[in-house]
């Protein structure tokens, strides 16, 4: 599913792993949206990532998240 957001901005419903993940996806955990601000590589293809919370998160690398990624329009 994708729809539109504010400013001409895409949202589409995508399926992350440690792999595919970037900077900018918005994860739900616990209830809560978290924006990914940045992530580290770890060993064995595992990811840390921090949101602009602050807060960390370490993902294996068969993990699978449900995220939303804006995409700008051309």
């Amino acid at each position: 599913m994708s729809g539109r957001a504010p400013g001409g901005a895409l949202a589409s419903n995508i399926e992350v792993t440690a792999a595919t993940v970037q900077r900018g996806d918005i994860i739900q955990l616990g209830g809560q949206a978290c924006r990914v601000s940045d992530l580290f590589q770890l060993p064995q293809g595992a990811k840390q990532l921090l949101f602009e919370s602050g807060e960390l998160l370490t993902i294996h690398a068969r993990t699978r998240l449900a995220a939303i990624r804006m995409q700008r329009r051309r």
